[in-house]
């Protein structure tokens, strides 16, 4: 008997019709002879509309209600799913994040996992009964009040809850067939990945791929718990994320070392550039200090060569689309402190990436890419790389060709459409 974890995403429950589905899919793996924990999200555009809503009676909504006014989509997931497994024979228990003994920290809306304590849901398995519990929740080690984990929550509750128990699996179930070598929706000719590489998908989650979340790969890989993508809405094989893999298996069972697992796209970043900072030791440090003091995720940094005329240096790195103007407001108090001439703020731009543990060991896969974008008539803005990446920033107007153009070059289009989005949202 396997402890199988499962997680659906909220287009898989949008409506009645669909958490039936689920809960038949459910009913099938614990007939199977499988335990079943299963983490839900809210229904459809539930987190939204609930959002809306509070923006409507409040523009500046205290975190600590806002969680609690959130936290209700999930519920009302577990409790109708729990129904609809009992409609089929079988005793199913929904159980709240904190009732399933997930403990967060005290950050309201964007609260990281301490620990989970499943005693209740190890009660309920080994009395015979299917687990649900609702993603994205948890309570506060400290105050005790109910916190939300912010984006890829339920994915990270799912996992989080997999090693605790010492599942065999962790499924994750959304409206995709797999984790697929670009968007579907800008290369429909995209290949299914078998199988792909915790620190590839991580590669891939940070650079703008968002069938799974950052936080949730970094969780898995941490615990060693491999993940099993899939589509709630067929019965496709799907993609395994799991430790190191040195070949990957082919359809037709040759093995084969891929180089390039894929191309991934992110469109949420800007670019802020720092025009004529004195290029003194230090002033690049007091820089990214008044950024970490607000809380702000840098990605990519580049410093200009120092004009000898002046003595100065421009510095441009990317952040996130929605810390923007936190980022320009505390650059601009400390202006005269630091010396710069001005600021320059960008958020017309995208990110373009190339993921592939390969690539270690192939020459000639930098040129090859950047030969490719310049035959789309891509102009580059930034360059980043990493042992197994390559990203480059370009206009927003320009993501699309740059994607294709990357993914034709290296031969990652598949012989036939393979990528179906059944819900709309790739989520």
């Amino acid at each position: 008997m396997a402890l199988v974890v499962q997680k659906y995403g909220g287009s898989s429950v949008a409506d009645a019709d669909g958490v039936k589905r689920v809960a038949q899919r459910i009913v099938a793996t614990k007939k199977a002879g499988n335990d079943v924990v299963v983490v839900v999200s809210a229904m459809g555009d539930t987190t939204d509309e609930l959002i809306d809503l509070a923006e409507q009676i409040s523009p500046l909504p205290p975190g600590r209600e806002l969680d609690m006014l959130l936290t209700a989509g999930e519920r009302i997931s577990m409790a109708l799913l729990a129904m609809a497994i009992a409609n089929l024979g079988h005793e199913a228990r929904s159980f709240t994040g904190s009732q399933a003994g997930v403990i967060t920290d005290g950050s309201h809306g964007k609260a990281r996992i301490i620990d989970v304590t499943p005693g209740r849901i190890r009660s309920a398995l080994d009395e015979g009964s299917i687990c649900i519990v609702a993603g994205f929740q948890g309570v506060s080690q400290d105050s005790k009040d109910i916190t939300t984990l912010g984006r890829g929550g339920s994915d990270t509750t799912a996992v989080a809850l997999a090693a605790a128990l010492n599942a065999d699996v962790c499924e994750i179930y959304s409206d995709v067939d797999g984790i697929f070598t670009a968007d579907p929706r800008i290369v429909p000719s995209a290949r299914r990945i078998p199988q792909i590489s915790f620190e590839e998908m991580l590669e891939m989650a940070a650079c703008g791929a968002k069938i799974l979340h950052l936080r949730c790969v970094e969780y898995a890989r941490r615990y060693n718990m491999p993940i099993h993508v899939r589509s709630s809405f067929s019965q496709r094989v799907g993609t395994w994320v799991r430790d190191s893999i040195e070949a990957t298996d082919t359809e037709d069972g040759e093995m084969e070392q891929a180089i390039i697992s894929g191309v991934a796209h992110d469109r949420s970043e800007a670019k802020i550039t720092v025009v004529g900072v004195p290029d003194k030791v230090g002033e690049a440090a007091t820089i990214f200090q008044v950024l970490s003091d607000a809380e702000i995720n840098l990605d990519m940094i580049v410093q200009n060569v120092s004009a000898a005329a002046t003595g100065r240096t421009d510095i441009s790195f990317t952040l996130p689309r929605t810390d923007g103007q936190t980022a320009m407001a505390a650059l601009n108090k400390v202006k005269e402190r630091i010396g710069f001439e001005s600021l320059r703020y960008d958020d017309r731009i995208g990110k373009v990436s190339l993921i592939g543990a390969g690539m270690r060991s192939h020459p000639g896969v930098t040129a090859r890419l950047f030969g490719a974008i310049a035959n789309a008539g891509v102009n580059i803005e930034m360059i980043s790389t990493s042992e197994i990446r390559i990203s480059v920033i370009v206009d927003q107007d320009d993501i699309d060709a740059a994607v294709q153009s990357a993914h034709a070059a290296f031969d990652l289009d598949a012989d036939q459409v393979e990528a179906v989005v059944y819900g709309g949202t790739g989520r």
